[in-house]
């Protein structure tokens, strides 16, 4: 019995969290809601088991502590260009542009933490990964010199993310 558990239940909080909002989302807490909310808590896990990513190991949890700041305040400091660049369009410093980041980083639970960075932080937009993961490309609002922007990027998020990750 209790290898049937895991088996039935592969990710138990995320079952618990689905049941939990079948239920808010019913807004009733009569038995039929309750078993389809456990119905759903159930199969929605076991079908989708093999599109989770990765387990991931933290080996550095001062590492997210700081990145996570840095990231924090990239993302004010880029709101506050770009709402420059939408109020008064004249005060553009550089056209907006695309700009290739050569990859180290190969975790796909780094990417995608990379991929999440990228997309909060105003003005830049992930555009492609290429399919062996060494290439990147962005687009970015006011992109000047694109050799400084990817050293930025490399400097920034993909190092920490490594140091986290790999």
């Amino acid at each position: 019995m209790p290898t049937l558990l895991p088996a039935l239940l592969p990710a138990p909080l995320l079952s618990l969290a689905l049941w939990g909002l079948w239920m808010v989302l019913g807004r009733s807490v009569d038995a039929g809601q309750a078993l389809m909310g456990l119905v759903l808590g159930i199969a929605i896990p076991l079908l989708t088991r093999g599109l989770r990513p990765l387990p991931v190991r933290v080996r550095h949890p001062v590492a997210i502590a700081r990145l996570a700041l840095r990231v924090a305040a990239d993302t004010i400091a880029s709101n506050l260009d770009a709402l420059r660049v939408f109020l008064a369009p004249g005060l553009r410093r550089h056209p907006a542009g695309f700009a290739h980041v050569p990859l180290e980083l190969r975790d796909p639970n780094a990417l995608a933490v990379l991929a999440v960075i990228v997309c909060l932080t105003p003005g830049t937009a992930w555009a492609e990964l290429s399919s062996d993961h060494s290439m990147l490309l962005l687009h970015v609002l006011e992109l000047g010199d694109e050799a400084q922007f990817v050293a930025l990027v490399k400097e920034r998020y993909e190092r920490p993310l490594m140091e986290i990750f790999e």
